[in-house]
Protein backbone atom coordinates (compact mmCIF):
# COMPACT_ATOMS: atom_id res chain seq x y z
CA UNK A 1 0.00 0.00 0.00
CA UNK A 2 3.03 2.32 0.23
CA UNK A 3 3.02 3.15 -3.51
CA UNK A 4 -0.68 4.08 -3.28
CA UNK A 5 -0.01 6.35 -0.33
CA UNK A 6 2.91 7.97 -2.10
CA UNK A 7 0.81 8.57 -5.20
CA UNK A 8 -1.95 10.17 -3.11
CA UNK A 9 0.51 12.52 -1.44
CA UNK A 10 2.03 13.34 -4.83
CA UNK A 11 -1.38 14.19 -6.27
CA UNK A 12 -2.22 16.39 -3.28
CA UNK A 13 1.08 18.21 -3.62
CA UNK A 14 0.56 18.83 -7.30
CA UNK A 15 -2.97 20.13 -6.65
CA UNK A 16 -1.84 22.51 -3.89
CA UNK A 17 1.07 23.76 -5.95
CA UNK A 18 -1.06 24.42 -8.99
CA UNK A 19 -2.43 27.84 -9.79
CA UNK A 20 -5.50 28.74 -11.81
CA UNK A 21 -4.58 30.29 -15.15
CA UNK A 22 -6.47 33.28 -16.49
CA UNK A 23 -7.20 36.68 -14.95
CA UNK A 24 -8.62 36.96 -11.43
CA UNK A 25 -11.94 38.80 -11.43
CA UNK A 26 -12.10 42.45 -10.46
CA UNK A 27 -15.19 44.59 -10.84
CA UNK A 28 -14.50 47.52 -13.18
CA UNK A 29 -14.57 51.02 -11.78
CA UNK A 30 -17.53 53.23 -12.65
CA UNK A 31 -17.74 56.99 -12.64
CA UNK A 32 -21.00 57.83 -10.88
CA UNK A 33 -22.37 61.24 -9.86
CA UNK A 34 -22.40 61.99 -6.16
CA UNK A 35 -26.06 63.07 -6.17
CA UNK A 36 -29.08 63.42 -8.41
CA UNK A 37 -29.88 66.69 -10.14
CA UNK A 38 -30.37 69.71 -7.94
CA UNK A 39 -33.84 71.08 -7.33
CA UNK A 40 -35.53 67.72 -6.75
CA UNK A 41 -37.59 67.08 -3.61
CA UNK A 42 -35.60 63.96 -2.71
CA UNK A 43 -32.93 64.03 0.00
CA UNK A 44 -29.57 62.30 -0.54
CA UNK A 45 -30.27 59.69 2.11
CA UNK A 46 -27.94 57.50 4.15
CA UNK A 47 -27.14 53.79 3.60
CA UNK A 48 -30.41 51.87 3.18
CA UNK A 49 -32.45 54.98 4.04
CA UNK A 50 -34.34 54.82 0.76
CA UNK A 51 -34.56 51.04 0.56
CA UNK A 52 -38.05 49.65 0.20
CA UNK A 53 -38.12 46.68 2.57
CA UNK A 54 -40.02 43.48 1.93
CA UNK A 55 -43.33 43.94 0.12
CA UNK A 56 -42.65 47.42 -1.25
CA UNK A 57 -46.12 47.72 -2.80
CA UNK A 58 -47.62 47.92 0.68
CA UNK A 59 -46.37 51.52 0.89
CA UNK A 60 -49.34 52.43 -1.36
CA UNK A 61 -51.75 51.30 1.41
CA UNK A 62 -54.20 49.58 -0.94
CA UNK A 63 -55.59 46.27 0.29
CA UNK A 64 -56.78 45.21 -3.18
CA UNK A 65 -53.32 45.80 -4.64
CA UNK A 66 -51.71 43.81 -1.83
CA UNK A 67 -54.01 40.87 -2.57
CA UNK A 68 -53.23 40.97 -6.29
CA UNK A 69 -49.49 41.06 -5.65
CA UNK A 70 -49.70 37.99 -3.42
CA UNK A 71 -51.64 36.16 -6.14
CA UNK A 72 -48.91 37.03 -8.63
CA UNK A 73 -46.23 35.59 -6.32
CA UNK A 74 -48.20 32.38 -5.86
CA UNK A 75 -49.65 31.80 -9.32
CA UNK A 76 -47.79 33.72 -12.05
CA UNK A 77 -46.44 31.27 -14.62
CA UNK A 78 -43.58 33.46 -15.86
CA UNK A 79 -42.29 33.62 -12.30
CA UNK A 80 -42.46 29.84 -12.10
CA UNK A 81 -40.33 29.59 -15.25
CA UNK A 82 -37.73 31.94 -13.77
CA UNK A 83 -37.68 29.85 -10.58
CA UNK A 84 -36.94 26.65 -12.52
CA UNK A 85 -34.08 28.38 -14.35
CA UNK A 86 -32.63 29.29 -10.96
CA UNK A 87 -32.90 25.67 -9.79
CA UNK A 88 -31.08 24.50 -12.92
CA UNK A 89 -28.28 27.03 -12.43
CA UNK A 90 -27.77 25.97 -8.82
CA UNK A 91 -27.67 22.30 -9.84
CA UNK A 92 -25.00 23.19 -12.40
CA UNK A 93 -22.81 24.48 -9.55
CA UNK A 94 -23.01 21.04 -7.92
CA UNK A 95 -22.01 19.42 -11.21
CA UNK A 96 -19.01 21.74 -11.57
CA UNK A 97 -17.86 21.20 -7.98
CA UNK A 98 -17.94 17.43 -8.53
CA UNK A 99 -14.84 17.86 -10.71
CA UNK A 100 -12.85 18.85 -7.63
CA UNK A 101 -13.24 15.35 -6.18
CA UNK A 102 -12.31 11.88 -7.44
CA UNK A 103 -14.89 9.67 -9.05
CA UNK A 104 -15.10 6.25 -7.40
CA UNK A 105 -16.70 3.30 -9.13
CA UNK A 106 -17.60 -0.16 -7.86
CA UNK A 107 -17.28 -3.23 -10.08
CA UNK A 108 -18.79 -6.59 -9.20
CA UNK A 109 -18.53 -9.56 -11.56
CA UNK A 110 -19.68 -13.19 -11.57
CA UNK A 111 -18.97 -15.33 -14.64
CA UNK A 112 -18.76 -18.99 -15.59
CA UNK A 113 -16.67 -19.60 -18.71
CA UNK A 114 -15.12 -22.32 -20.85
CA UNK A 115 -11.88 -21.77 -22.71
CA UNK A 116 -11.23 -23.29 -26.13
CA UNK A 117 -8.61 -25.99 -26.58
CA UNK A 118 -8.06 -24.73 -30.14
CA UNK A 119 -7.20 -21.20 -29.18
CA UNK A 120 -3.83 -19.81 -30.38
CA UNK A 121 -0.88 -21.20 -28.44
CA UNK A 122 0.75 -19.02 -25.85
CA UNK A 123 3.92 -21.19 -26.10
CA UNK A 124 4.70 -23.72 -28.89
CA UNK A 125 5.94 -26.41 -26.53
CA UNK A 126 2.86 -26.23 -24.28
CA UNK A 127 -0.42 -27.53 -25.71
CA UNK A 128 -3.72 -25.77 -24.87
CA UNK A 129 -6.35 -27.41 -22.78
CA UNK A 130 -10.04 -26.67 -22.53
CA UNK A 131 -11.05 -25.56 -19.04
CA UNK A 132 -14.31 -24.63 -17.37
CA UNK A 133 -14.04 -22.28 -14.39
CA UNK A 134 -15.76 -19.50 -12.49
CA UNK A 135 -14.50 -15.91 -12.18
CA UNK A 136 -15.60 -13.74 -9.27
CA UNK A 137 -14.53 -10.08 -9.18
CA UNK A 138 -14.90 -7.24 -6.71
CA UNK A 139 -13.07 -3.95 -7.17
CA UNK A 140 -12.96 -0.18 -6.84
CA UNK A 141 -11.81 2.14 -9.60
CA UNK A 142 -10.82 5.75 -8.92
CA UNK A 143 -10.59 8.39 -11.62
CA UNK A 144 -9.31 11.83 -10.66
CA UNK A 145 -8.25 14.77 -12.81
CA UNK A 146 -5.59 16.80 -11.04
CA UNK A 147 -6.65 20.43 -11.35
CA UNK A 148 -3.06 21.52 -11.87
CA UNK A 149 -3.84 24.63 -13.94
CA UNK A 150 -7.23 25.54 -12.49
CA UNK A 151 -9.59 24.45 -15.25
CA UNK A 152 -12.02 22.86 -12.78
CA UNK A 153 -11.72 25.74 -10.33
CA UNK A 154 -12.45 28.28 -13.08
CA UNK A 155 -15.41 26.16 -14.15
CA UNK A 156 -16.70 26.29 -10.58
CA UNK A 157 -16.20 30.08 -10.49
CA UNK A 158 -18.14 30.43 -13.73
CA UNK A 159 -20.96 28.17 -12.53
CA UNK A 160 -21.25 30.00 -9.21
CA UNK A 161 -21.36 33.38 -10.93
CA UNK A 162 -23.95 32.05 -13.38
CA UNK A 163 -26.07 30.74 -10.50
CA UNK A 164 -25.89 34.13 -8.81
CA UNK A 165 -26.82 35.71 -12.13
CA UNK A 166 -29.84 33.39 -12.34
CA UNK A 167 -30.80 34.41 -8.79
CA UNK A 168 -30.60 38.07 -9.78
CA UNK A 169 -32.60 37.35 -12.94
CA UNK A 170 -35.27 35.68 -10.83
CA UNK A 171 -35.45 38.70 -8.54
CA UNK A 172 -35.58 41.01 -11.54
CA UNK A 173 -38.42 38.98 -13.08
CA UNK A 174 -40.24 39.19 -9.76
CA UNK A 175 -39.65 42.95 -9.54
CA UNK A 176 -40.86 43.50 -13.11
CA UNK A 177 -44.00 41.43 -12.53
CA UNK A 178 -44.77 43.16 -9.24
CA UNK A 179 -44.25 46.56 -10.86
CA UNK A 180 -46.36 45.76 -13.91
CA UNK A 181 -49.13 44.45 -11.67
CA UNK A 182 -49.10 47.67 -9.66
CA UNK A 183 -48.96 49.75 -12.85
CA UNK A 184 -51.89 47.90 -14.44
CA UNK A 185 -53.84 48.18 -11.20
CA UNK A 186 -53.36 51.96 -10.97
CA UNK A 187 -54.12 52.32 -14.66
CA UNK A 188 -57.40 50.54 -13.99
CA UNK A 189 -58.15 52.68 -10.93
CA UNK A 190 -57.34 55.85 -12.87
CA UNK A 191 -59.88 54.74 -15.48
CA UNK A 192 -62.40 54.08 -12.69
CA UNK A 193 -61.92 57.66 -11.49
CA UNK A 194 -62.09 59.02 -15.04
CA UNK A 195 -65.23 57.01 -15.78
CA UNK A 196 -66.76 58.40 -12.58
CA UNK A 197 -65.93 61.95 -13.71
CA UNK A 198 -67.47 61.36 -17.14
CA UNK A 199 -70.59 59.83 -15.61
CA UNK A 200 -71.00 62.82 -13.31
CA UNK A 201 -70.57 65.06 -16.34
CA UNK A 202 -73.17 63.08 -18.27
CA UNK A 203 -75.60 63.37 -15.35
CA UNK A 204 -75.16 67.17 -15.31
CA UNK A 205 -75.50 67.34 -19.09
CA UNK A 206 -78.71 65.30 -18.97
CA UNK A 207 -80.12 67.79 -16.48
CA UNK A 208 -78.99 70.61 -18.75
CA UNK A 209 -80.71 68.86 -21.67
CA UNK A 210 -83.94 68.67 -19.66
CA UNK A 211 -83.57 72.37 -18.87
CA UNK A 212 -82.99 73.30 -22.53
CA UNK A 213 -85.84 71.08 -23.67
CA UNK A 214 -88.20 72.81 -21.26
CA UNK A 215 -87.02 76.24 -22.46
CA UNK A 216 -87.36 75.06 -26.08
CA UNK A 217 -90.91 73.90 -25.44
CA UNK A 218 -91.68 77.35 -24.02
CA UNK A 219 -90.16 78.96 -27.08
CA UNK A 220 -87.34 80.58 -25.11
CA UNK A 221 -84.50 78.36 -26.39
CA UNK A 222 -83.76 77.67 -30.04
CA UNK A 223 -83.57 74.31 -31.72
CA UNK A 224 -79.83 74.94 -32.17
CA UNK A 225 -79.37 75.16 -28.39
CA UNK A 226 -81.20 71.86 -27.97
CA UNK A 227 -79.19 70.15 -30.73
CA UNK A 228 -75.87 71.39 -29.30
CA UNK A 229 -76.66 70.05 -25.86
CA UNK A 230 -77.76 66.70 -27.30
CA UNK A 231 -74.58 66.45 -29.39
CA UNK A 232 -72.42 67.14 -26.34
CA UNK A 233 -74.27 64.49 -24.33
CA UNK A 234 -73.91 61.89 -27.11
CA UNK A 235 -70.18 62.64 -27.49
CA UNK A 236 -69.52 62.11 -23.80
CA UNK A 237 -71.52 58.88 -23.75
CA UNK A 238 -69.23 57.69 -26.55
CA UNK A 239 -66.20 58.63 -24.45
CA UNK A 240 -67.65 56.62 -21.58
CA UNK A 241 -67.83 53.48 -23.73
CA UNK A 242 -64.23 53.96 -24.89
CA UNK A 243 -63.01 54.35 -21.32
CA UNK A 244 -64.83 51.19 -20.26
CA UNK A 245 -63.18 49.33 -23.14
CA UNK A 246 -59.74 50.46 -21.91
CA UNK A 247 -60.63 49.31 -18.40
CA UNK A 248 -61.50 45.83 -19.66
CA UNK A 249 -58.03 45.51 -21.23
CA UNK A 250 -56.29 46.25 -17.94
CA UNK A 251 -58.64 43.91 -16.08
CA UNK A 252 -57.72 41.09 -18.46
CA UNK A 253 -54.01 41.91 -18.08
CA UNK A 254 -54.33 41.63 -14.30
CA UNK A 255 -56.06 38.28 -14.73
CA UNK A 256 -53.11 36.90 -16.68
CA UNK A 257 -50.63 38.37 -14.19
CA UNK A 258 -52.36 36.65 -11.28
CA UNK A 259 -52.65 33.32 -13.12
CA UNK A 260 -56.44 33.47 -13.51
CA UNK A 261 -58.47 32.95 -16.71
CA UNK A 262 -59.54 36.34 -18.05
CA UNK A 263 -63.26 35.42 -18.49
CA UNK A 264 -63.64 34.53 -14.81
CA UNK A 265 -61.64 37.43 -13.36
CA UNK A 266 -63.52 40.52 -12.21
CA UNK A 267 -62.38 43.58 -10.32
CA UNK A 268 -65.22 45.78 -9.13
CA UNK A 269 -65.01 49.48 -10.08
CA UNK A 270 -63.79 51.64 -7.24
CA UNK A 271 -62.64 55.24 -6.94
CA UNK A 272 -59.59 55.23 -4.69
CA UNK A 273 -57.40 58.05 -3.47
CA UNK A 274 -54.37 58.45 -5.71
CA UNK A 275 -51.69 60.07 -3.60
CA UNK A 276 -48.22 58.64 -4.28
CA UNK A 277 -46.04 57.77 -1.27
CA UNK A 278 -42.75 59.53 -0.62
CA UNK A 279 -39.88 57.55 -2.19
CA UNK A 280 -36.45 58.76 -1.04
CA UNK A 281 -34.03 58.05 -3.86
CA UNK A 282 -30.80 57.86 -1.89
CA UNK A 283 -27.60 58.45 -3.87
CA UNK A 284 -26.74 57.15 -7.37
CA UNK A 285 -24.32 54.51 -6.10
CA UNK A 286 -27.19 52.86 -4.18
CA UNK A 287 -28.67 51.76 -7.49
CA UNK A 288 -25.77 49.32 -7.96
CA UNK A 289 -26.81 47.55 -4.75
CA UNK A 290 -30.57 47.71 -5.30
CA UNK A 291 -31.07 46.81 -8.96
CA UNK A 292 -31.22 43.04 -9.63
CA UNK A 293 -30.71 43.59 -13.36
CA UNK A 294 -27.47 45.47 -12.64
CA UNK A 295 -26.40 42.64 -10.31
CA UNK A 296 -27.21 40.14 -13.06
CA UNK A 297 -25.04 42.02 -15.56
CA UNK A 298 -22.19 42.15 -13.02
CA UNK A 299 -22.40 38.40 -12.34
CA UNK A 300 -22.46 37.70 -16.09
CA UNK A 301 -19.20 39.66 -16.26
CA UNK A 302 -17.69 37.52 -13.49
CA UNK A 303 -18.73 34.30 -15.27
CA UNK A 304 -17.23 35.52 -18.55
CA UNK A 305 -13.97 36.36 -16.76
CA UNK A 306 -13.77 32.83 -15.30
CA UNK A 307 -14.38 31.35 -18.76
CA UNK A 308 -11.17 33.01 -19.98
CA UNK A 309 -9.26 30.85 -17.49
CA UNK A 310 -11.16 27.75 -18.64
CA UNK A 311 -10.20 28.47 -22.25
CA UNK A 312 -6.52 29.17 -21.39
CA UNK A 313 -6.21 25.94 -19.40
CA UNK A 314 -6.43 24.04 -22.70
CA UNK A 315 -2.86 25.18 -23.44
CA UNK A 316 -1.61 23.02 -20.55
CA UNK A 317 -1.56 19.24 -20.05
CA UNK A 318 -4.34 17.27 -18.41
CA UNK A 319 -3.15 14.97 -15.62
CA UNK A 320 -5.26 11.97 -14.59
CA UNK A 321 -4.71 9.73 -11.56
CA UNK A 322 -6.24 6.25 -11.88
CA UNK A 323 -5.59 3.98 -8.87
CA UNK A 324 -7.55 0.71 -8.71
CA UNK A 325 -7.89 -2.03 -6.09
CA UNK A 326 -9.94 -5.24 -5.98
CA UNK A 327 -10.12 -9.00 -5.71
CA UNK A 328 -10.30 -11.69 -8.39
CA UNK A 329 -10.85 -15.40 -7.68
CA UNK A 330 -12.25 -18.54 -9.27
CA UNK A 331 -13.92 -19.45 -6.00
CA UNK A 332 -16.39 -17.28 -4.09
CA UNK A 333 -15.05 -18.44 -0.73
CA UNK A 334 -11.54 -17.26 -1.56
CA UNK A 335 -12.53 -13.91 -3.10
CA UNK A 336 -11.49 -11.74 -0.17
CA UNK A 337 -8.34 -13.71 0.71
CA UNK A 338 -4.97 -12.01 0.44
CA UNK A 339 -3.80 -14.00 -2.63
CA UNK A 340 -6.89 -12.75 -4.53
CA UNK A 341 -5.95 -9.09 -4.02
CA UNK A 342 -4.97 -7.06 -7.05
CA UNK A 343 -4.23 -3.37 -7.47
CA UNK A 344 -2.78 -0.89 -9.87
CA UNK A 345 -1.46 2.64 -9.69
CA UNK A 346 -1.48 4.83 -12.76
CA UNK A 347 -1.13 8.37 -13.93
CA UNK A 348 -1.59 9.78 -17.41
CA UNK A 349 -0.80 13.17 -18.86
CA UNK A 350 -2.28 14.43 -22.11
CA UNK A 351 -1.00 17.46 -23.99
CA UNK A 352 -2.34 18.81 -27.27
CA UNK A 353 0.54 19.46 -29.66
CA UNK A 354 -1.35 20.82 -32.65
CA UNK A 355 -4.97 21.91 -33.04
CA UNK A 356 -4.72 24.38 -35.94
CA UNK A 357 -5.31 27.39 -33.67
CA UNK A 358 -8.49 26.06 -32.07
CA UNK A 359 -7.43 26.71 -28.45
CA UNK A 360 -6.15 30.19 -29.23
CA UNK A 361 -9.43 31.00 -31.00
CA UNK A 362 -11.40 29.76 -27.97
CA UNK A 363 -9.39 32.12 -25.75
CA UNK A 364 -10.16 35.02 -28.09
CA UNK A 365 -13.85 34.12 -27.99
CA UNK A 366 -13.80 34.06 -24.18
CA UNK A 367 -11.98 37.40 -24.02
CA UNK A 368 -14.43 38.96 -26.47
CA UNK A 369 -17.34 37.62 -24.41
CA UNK A 370 -15.86 39.27 -21.32
CA UNK A 371 -15.44 42.57 -23.16
CA UNK A 372 -19.08 42.38 -24.25
CA UNK A 373 -20.14 41.56 -20.67
CA UNK A 374 -18.30 44.63 -19.36
CA UNK A 375 -20.05 46.81 -21.93
CA UNK A 376 -23.38 45.21 -20.98
CA UNK A 377 -22.74 45.94 -17.32
CA UNK A 378 -21.86 49.58 -17.97
CA UNK A 379 -24.94 49.94 -20.18
CA UNK A 380 -27.20 48.46 -17.50
CA UNK A 381 -25.85 51.02 -15.03
CA UNK A 382 -26.48 53.87 -17.48
CA UNK A 383 -30.04 52.67 -18.09
CA UNK A 384 -30.58 52.44 -14.32
CA UNK A 385 -29.36 56.02 -13.88
CA UNK A 386 -31.70 57.13 -16.68
CA UNK A 387 -34.75 55.41 -15.21
CA UNK A 388 -34.19 56.76 -11.70
CA UNK A 389 -33.57 60.29 -13.02
CA UNK A 390 -36.75 60.05 -15.11
CA UNK A 391 -38.70 58.99 -12.03
CA UNK A 392 -37.32 61.74 -9.81
CA UNK A 393 -37.88 64.49 -12.36
CA UNK A 394 -41.25 63.05 -13.34
CA UNK A 395 -42.52 63.04 -9.76
CA UNK A 396 -41.46 66.65 -9.28
CA UNK A 397 -42.99 67.87 -12.56
CA UNK A 398 -46.22 65.92 -12.11
CA UNK A 399 -46.70 67.33 -8.62
CA UNK A 400 -46.60 70.86 -10.03
CA UNK A 401 -48.85 69.83 -12.92
CA UNK A 402 -51.38 68.34 -10.47
CA UNK A 403 -51.59 71.58 -8.50
CA UNK A 404 -52.12 73.52 -11.72
CA UNK A 405 -54.75 71.04 -12.92
CA UNK A 406 -56.72 71.34 -9.65
CA UNK A 407 -56.63 75.11 -10.01
CA UNK A 408 -57.87 74.84 -13.61
CA UNK A 409 -60.86 72.74 -12.46
CA UNK A 410 -61.83 75.43 -9.95
CA UNK A 411 -61.53 78.12 -12.62
CA UNK A 412 -63.53 76.05 -15.12
CA UNK A 413 -66.32 75.56 -12.59
CA UNK A 414 -66.52 79.30 -12.06
CA UNK A 415 -66.65 79.85 -15.84
CA UNK A 416 -69.50 77.35 -16.17
CA UNK A 417 -71.48 78.94 -13.33
CA UNK A 418 -71.00 82.37 -14.92
CA UNK A 419 -71.94 81.12 -18.39
CA UNK A 420 -75.14 79.55 -17.05
CA UNK A 421 -76.07 82.78 -15.30
CA UNK A 422 -75.35 84.92 -18.37
CA UNK A 423 -77.29 82.53 -20.64
CA UNK A 424 -80.27 82.51 -18.29
CA UNK A 425 -80.14 86.31 -18.22
CA UNK A 426 -80.05 86.41 -22.00
CA UNK A 427 -76.58 87.93 -22.21
CA UNK A 428 -74.77 85.02 -23.95
CA UNK A 429 -75.64 82.23 -26.39
CA UNK A 430 -75.88 78.64 -25.25
CA UNK A 431 -72.70 77.88 -27.16
CA UNK A 432 -70.78 79.56 -24.31
CA UNK A 433 -72.45 77.19 -21.85
CA UNK A 434 -71.60 74.18 -24.04
CA UNK A 435 -67.98 75.32 -24.27
CA UNK A 436 -67.76 75.83 -20.50
CA UNK A 437 -69.27 72.37 -19.83
CA UNK A 438 -66.79 70.67 -22.12
CA UNK A 439 -63.84 72.63 -20.72
CA UNK A 440 -64.76 71.69 -17.16
CA UNK A 441 -65.07 68.00 -18.07
CA UNK A 442 -61.78 68.08 -19.98
CA UNK A 443 -59.96 69.68 -17.05
CA UNK A 444 -61.50 67.23 -14.57
CA UNK A 445 -60.39 64.29 -16.69
CA UNK A 446 -56.93 65.81 -17.10
CA UNK A 447 -56.60 66.13 -13.31
CA UNK A 448 -57.49 62.47 -12.84
CA UNK A 449 -55.07 61.46 -15.60
CA UNK A 450 -52.23 63.42 -14.01
CA UNK A 451 -52.92 61.78 -10.66
CA UNK A 452 -52.85 58.39 -12.38
CA UNK A 453 -49.52 59.30 -13.97
CA UNK A 454 -48.21 60.22 -10.54
CA UNK A 455 -49.06 56.76 -9.26
CA UNK A 456 -47.46 55.07 -12.27
CA UNK A 457 -44.33 57.22 -12.01
CA UNK A 458 -44.10 56.37 -8.32
CA UNK A 459 -44.35 52.64 -9.10
CA UNK A 460 -41.70 52.84 -11.80
CA UNK A 461 -39.43 54.91 -9.55
CA UNK A 462 -39.60 52.18 -6.91
CA UNK A 463 -38.85 49.66 -9.66
CA UNK A 464 -35.93 51.78 -10.92
CA UNK A 465 -34.55 51.82 -7.38
CA UNK A 466 -34.71 48.03 -7.17
CA UNK A 467 -37.81 47.62 -5.02
CA UNK A 468 -37.05 45.73 -1.82
CA UNK A 469 -34.13 43.75 -3.21
CA UNK A 470 -30.54 44.09 -1.96
CA UNK A 471 -27.35 42.84 -3.66
CA UNK A 472 -26.28 41.16 -0.37
CA UNK A 473 -29.00 38.56 -1.02
CA UNK A 474 -26.76 36.95 -3.64
CA UNK A 475 -24.20 35.99 -1.02
CA UNK A 476 -26.51 33.21 0.17
CA UNK A 477 -26.76 31.63 -3.29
Amino acid sequence: MKPLRKLAWLGAGILLAGCAVGPDYKKPDLSLPAAWQEGTPFHPGVPDDGAQKGNWWECFHDAQLNQLEQQVIAQNQSLQIAATHLEQARAQVTISKAGLFPQVGLQVGDARQKTSADRPLAAYNTPNQSTVQSNYQLGFAVNYEVDLFGQVRRNVESAQASAQQAAADFENARLVLMSETAADYFNLRELDAEIDVVRQGIALQEKALEFITARHDLGVASGLDLAQQQALLDANKTQLELLQNQRVQFEHALATMTGAPAPSFKLAPQVVGMTPPAVPAGVPSDVLQRRPDVASAERAMAAANANIGVAKSAFFPTVMLQPNIGWDSNQMGNLLNAPSLLWSLGAAATQTLFDAGKTRANVKIAEASYTAAVAGYRQSVLVAMQEVANGIDGMSLLERANRQAIASVRSSQKVLDLANDRYTGGLDTYLDVITAQQTLLTNQRQTVQIQGQQMLTSVYLVKALGGGWQASALAAN
